[in-house]
């Protein structure tokens, strides 16, 4: 998928106080669950102390995040490209570039992304990893 605002991403860097992190020197890495998921960790536990993570998340044309809960974490989501569909908590939501949703800890969630893959931003409060 050749899409503006995901290259920029792709492309972009992290910020801290001490140093700038080029995305492309951290590496994609593969779901360890579900395939056809890939993600970026922009921002993890060690650069929040454990506040929150931030990452990119790659979702392959019909592929999935199948159902699973986070116990502690409040998740977030940002799509920036692609399509597909989220069932939070019972209830189907479309994801466009451009929605926003929040996914509450100890709540059943998942994501198909459509056709034209997914590609979203997931926030975790705290930290994921």
């Amino acid at each position: 998928m050749n899409n503006e605002t995901f290259e920029a991403f792709k492309a972009g860097r992290l910020c801290l106080e001490d140093r700038t992190i080029p995305f492309t020197d951290i590496p994609w890495s593969a779901h360890p669950v579900f395939e056809g998921v890939e993600l970026k960790h922009i921002v993890t536990a060690r650069d929040t102390d454990g506040a929150f993570s931030y990452h990119l998340v790659r979702i392959a044309p019909n592929k999935r995040i199948g159902d699973h809960i986070h116990e502690t974490q409040l998740e977030t989501h940002e799509v920036i490209a692609g399509d597909g569909t989220c069932i939070n908590g019972g209830f189907s939501q479309r994801y466009t570039p451009g929605t926003i949703a929040i996914l509450p800890a100890k709540v059943h969630h998942e994501v198909q992304a459509g056709e034209q893959g997914l590609y979203l931003f997931a926030k975790f409060f705290p930290a994921l990893c």
